[in-house]
């Protein structure tokens, strides 16, 4: 049982899928740090200085009494739902133009293939089965001698 555990967890298809799993982690960070550091606070400029995360709709205020909590506060937090609708977005457009530039650089050698493609005869079995048999005639002519 743990030699085919060992086989199938070493595999190469295994393998890559773990490392595209913490690549994309990694990724995912650094695009959170692109829409958290650089474009919320550029919309939050253009609206006034208005910070999404803190953006929420108060269902029920929080109750104190003698500097203790009674109730917290219930909130529908819908700035961090735009957060991470923004976040998505900016996710989505990377990996877009990421696969449009690899498509970009699979491209010229897709063409060459398919013209080197065009000057390599095509063998049909016809002609397979006639050289087939000619080499069988010379064979005999060889062994009859």
């Amino acid at each position: 049982m743990w030699k085919d555990f060992k086989k199938f967890a070493f595999k190469g298809n295994v393998m890559d899928l773990a490392i595209g799993v913490i690549i994309g982690g990694a990724f995912g960070k650094i695009i959170t740090s692109v829409v958290n550091d650089i474009v919320m606070p550029i919309i939050g400029f253009a609206t006034s200085g208005t910070d999404f995360k803190q953006l929420k709709w108060v269902l029920s205020p929080t109750v104190v009494e003698a500097d203790q909590v009674i109730k917290a506060e219930a909130a529908i937090l819908y700035g961090n739902f735009i957060q991470n609708v923004v976040d998505f977005f900016i996710i989505a457009l990377c990996i877009f133009f990421a696969i449009r530039f690899l498509n970009k650089l699979k491209s010229p050698v897709e063409e060459k293939i398919d013209e080197n493609a065009d000057s390599i005869p095509v063998v049909t079995e016809k002609d397979l089965l006639e050289e087939i048999r000619d080499l069988l005639k010379v064979s005999a002519k060889t062994n009859s001698h």
